[in-house]
Formats: C-alpha cells, sequence, structure tokens
C-alpha cells in the first residue's frame, strides 16, 4: 500500500488499504494491528475518508482565503480580524489560566497514594517502539535496568522493525534480562509507531501497559508510582501522562526552547486541562494505560501520526479519563534545525489529522464530550492549529501597509484588538517561559524566554510544512534520530 494523498481522502471511497505482507503466524496479528480500529470504528480513524462538509470545506479554503485578501486589500479588513480574534483570544485565555493554576495549590487534592508492596504490584508491561536506535540502546537498556518493579513482575517488549537488524543486533548485544524480549514487527504499511504498538499489544502479559520511547530516561520509581495510583484510582482514570522533561536543555537555542516549552505544557497546561475536566492531549512518551482500556478502544490508531493526542480525545470519547502522574521522564530535544523541523512537521500533521477525525461529525463529538470539552477539543487542537497558521499572516499585514502604504490591517478599535491579542498572546507565553526558566534552577536561561516569539514564527513555518505533508502523503512518518548518551549525564528529580 502506497501512503494515501488527501485526493484519495477527498473521495467518498475509503482508499486506505493495507497490505498484510507477513508470515503465516503474524498474519493475523499484523491484519488487526492495522485494521482492527478502522472495522470497529471506521469514523474515529484516521484511514476513513474525511466528511463530505470537510471535504467541501477543503475544497472552498482556496477560494475563501483569496476572498479575505481582497477584502483586507480594499479596506475591509475588519471583518477578517473578528473572525480571526476568537480562536486567539481563547488561546490566551487557555495560557492565563496555566500561569493561575501555577500559582494556586490544587484544593482537594488527592494524597500521594502509599506505595504498593511487591506482592500487591500488578504485572507491568513496557512496550517500547523503536525504529533505527542502534546508537541510544546500551543507555535505554541501563535506563530500563534501572526500574525500581520487581523482575517477576515486569515484562518489556521491544518493538522492533522487521527491516531494522542494526537495532535488533544492539539489543542482543545489550544481555537482556529474562524478563526484557525483543519484538520483530512484519513489514507492511503504514510503517508508523502505532502499528507497532498495536503488533506488539497482545504479546504484552501485564494488566497495566506504559509506553516509553528510545531515547527516555524514567524516574526509576516511576512504575511504582503509576501503579499505586491506579490502585486507589476509580475505574474511570485510564491513562497516567508523566513528566516530560529535557535533559539537553542547554545545548541550542531550539533545545532551550523546546525545554521551556515542554515545562510550560506538563507542568502548566496539562494539569490545568485535568483540573477543569478537558481531555489531555497525551504525550508520545510514559503513558500507562489500564490494559481493559486499550482493549476496549481498539488501541491506537496505526493511520494517525501523533497517535498520543489521538488517543486523549478518543479516550474521552469513551468516557474514561486521563491524569497527570507526579514523576518525571527525560527526554532528548532535537538540537539541530532539521531534525527540530521535521519532527514538528509530523505533529502539526498529526494534529491536523486527529482534529479532522474527531470534528467527522461534530453532533456525534459533542453528544460524547458534552459541552465543555466539545470546547476544549476546538480551543486546544483547533485553536492550536489556526493560530499557527495565521499567525505570520499579521506581520505580512503590517509589512504590506507600513511599506506599501495600503491600508490592510483595520483601522480604531479593531485595530487595537489586534495588537491587544498579539501582545497579550506573548505576554502570556513568555511568563509561562519564564517561570519554567525559574524552575528548571539555571538549566535554562531566564533571556531564552523572551526569544519564545521567534520560535513560534518557526512553529508557524513547520505548520504550512505540515499542511503540505497532509495533503501529500499524510501517513508518512518523518523519523526522529536519537544521539547517544549516557545515563549519568541526565539528573533525577522526583
Amino acid at each position: 500500500m502506497s501512503s494515501l494523498s488527501l485526493r484519495k481522502l477527498l473521495s467518498p471511497e475509503n482508499g486506505a488499504t493495507a497490505v498484510c505482507d507477513a508470515d503465516h503466524q503474524n498474519a493475523s496479528r499484523l491484519c488487526h494491528a492495522v485494521d482492527a480500529l478502522r472495522i470497529a470504528r471506521p469514523k474515529m480513524s484516521a484511514a476513513g475518508p474525511l466528511a463530505g462538509w470537510q471535504r467541501a470545506a477543503l475544497l472552498c479554503a482556496a477560494p475563501v482565503v483569496l476572498a479575505f485578501v481582497v477584502f483586507a486589500w480594499a479596506g475591509q479588513a475588519g471583518s477578517v480580524a473578528v473572525g480571526f480574534t476568537l480562536p486567539f483570544s481563547l488561546i490566551i485565555l487557555l495560557r492565563i489560566a496555566s500561569i493561575w493554576n501555577c500559582s494556586t495549590p490544587r484544593s482537594g487534592n488527592l494524597p500521594k497514594p502509599p506505595e504498593l508492596a511487591d506482592q500487591d504490584l500488578p504485572h507491568f508491561s513496557v512496550l517500547v517502539p523503536l525504529f533505527r536506535e542502534g546508537a541510544v540502546v546500551p543507555a535505554l537498556v541501563d535506563a530500563l535496568r534501572g526500574l525500581d518493579y520487581p523482575p517477576g513482575k515486569l515484562d518489556v517488549l521491544f518493538v522492533t522493525e522487521q527491516s531494522d537488524n542494526v537495532t535488533r543486533d544492539a539489543l542482543t548485544e545489550a544481555s537482556l534480562p529474562l524478563y526484557m524480549r525483543i519484538i520483530e514487527v512484519p513489514a507492511g504499511l503504514p510503517q508508523t509507531k502505532p502499528r507497532a504498538l498495536n503488533f506488539a499489544l497482545p504479546l504484552a502479559i501485564g494488566e497495566l501497559i506504559a509506553v516509553y520511547d528510545a531515547e527516555d530516561l524514567p524516574h526509576p520509581r516511576q512504575l511504582r508510582c503509576a501503579a499505586s495510583r491506579f490502585a486507589i484510582s476509580p475505574p474511570d482514570l485510564v491513562c497516567l501522562q508523566a513528566r516530560l522533561r529535557i535533559h539537553n536543555a542547554d545545548h541550542t537555542f531550539l533545545t532551550r526552547q523546546f525545554a521551556l516549552e515542554y515545562a510550560a505544557l506538563f507542568e502548566a497546561v496539562m494539569p490545568l486541562l485535568e483540573r477543569i475536566g478537558l481531555p489531555i492531549l497525551l504525550g508520545g512518551t510514559s503513558n500507562h494505560f489500564r490494559r481493559s482500556a486499550l482493549d476496549e478502544i481498539a488501541g491506537w490508531d496505526p493511520f494517525n501520526v501523533t497517535e498520543d493526542a489521538d488517543l486523549g480525545v478518543r479516550l474521552a470519547r469513551f468516557g474514561k479519563r486521563a491524569a497527570m502522574l507526579d514523576s518525571d521522564t527525560w527526554e532528548e530535544a532535537p538540537a539541530t534545525l532539521p531534525a527540530w523541523t521535521g519532527q514538528r512537521t509530523r505533529w502539526l500533521k498529526g494534529w491536523m489529522q486527529t482534529y479532522l477525525v474527531h470534528m467527522r461529525e461534530p453532533r456525534q463529538l459533542w453528544r460524547d464530550l458534552g459541552g465543555w470539552r466539545f470546547l476544549g477539543v476546538q480551543v486546544t487542537l483547533g485553536g492550536m492549529i489556526f493560530s499557527a497558521l495565521v499567525h505570520p499572516w499579521f506581520y505580512i499585514a503590517a509589512a504590506c501597509q507600513l511599506i506599501l502604504r495600503q491600508t490592510v490591517l483595520p483601522s480604531g478599535n479593531l485595530w487595537v484588538l489586534c495588537w491587544f491579542n498579539l501582545w497579550a498572546g506573548y505576554a502570556a507565553g513568555i511568563t509561562l517561559g519564564l517561570i519554567a526558566a525559574w524552575r528548571s534552577q539555571g538549566r535554562v536561561p531566564i533571556v531564552s524566554a523572551f526569544l519564545v516569539p521567534f520560535y513560534w514564527l518557526a512553529i508557524s513555518w513547520a505548520s504550512y510544512r505540515a499542511l503540505f505533508e497532509f495533503y501529500h502523503r499524510p501517513f508518512h512518518w518523518e523519523k526522529t534520530q536519537h544521539s547517544a548518551r549516557s545515563v549519568t549525564a541526565v539528573p533525577l528529580s522526583t
């Protein structure tokens, strides 16, 4: 099967097909890994076609944008500005609320759950999907060996692609303990992380499931912390998201900004979403699940390149909850512009996929989530994508007005409104960055927080690259390459 283009998605037929090219023993499991969700819940799979109204909206997008440009050039920019104001205002409110959440202790917090005795701990399976990660295998295996969990109740599965002999050789040379296994995923498309996870899930023996990435260094007691939290939580709490932190924050401008972004997200925004009852868009790693919930919702979507965000919304649609886990996992941020651009393009493309999938039937999404959480999806997914795409056009319009003396931007109160949205957004983003930089204990300079606006322009560039990729190759997984590191070089905090 080749990657589908948007032209295929725009057709009323479901053009997404999969080739289950595997030996007889694995064929059934591979087909299930690819097809389970789109057969059980076709409206929730990114493999399916867009809804009719979505196809019409996308086909009309170019004429609408052209009309906006004409209106703006004709001095009628006010109507355009009003249409753009609401999404930006809602995102600004979310950031301001996140700042408030950082400074306001949550009343009624559950006490820290008592740790379970070894004999009471459940079996825990850890899934680690790998592709071309031979360089990081030694540090990864050392980090997972360091997990403080009874070996008899621990099940670690390294999930590798059939073509990736280098990673499997490195794992073999690492002399894995008996509770660690190597799983080989047969060749097939789409070759994505969620397909690999779906293939490995039936082989896992744990009633709790964790997902880690190749470069991760989780706190040694993180699994115990998750197991204890699940033990005292109601059944509808099915996912715990650990905080992700960056260990190479001091390397480049991009890693510093990435560290600030992660700190704001995992220490401010996501705790706020949990606190006010909105769906949490999961990070791609350090997720801890009740196995039964993954089985109930047909696992991950193999056609979605940000399977984590999609899973967060889908769990909420099934009446499940996710929450933050008071534990850290250290990760590596992309240090170069090509690596960062590739990763951010994939993320934005996946968020576009996720938003379009769950908005196929807006009324059904409203019924599944309720009005409050429906609004949350519009802000955290729709607003985020919209703001990234629109953000640079304000500067382009301002430049046209200053250089060409052409009235493009609105005047009067609308002019004030546009500038207020821009600077209020920057102020909220910079404040979150300052809080994160202060909490980093000197690992990220305070001055980095004031460079957030430049970072946002880079995100806008990646959003247009994502739009292009969504059109041409929506299921392509752009690999982020990681470098070898020493476990001892990474700090442990919680």
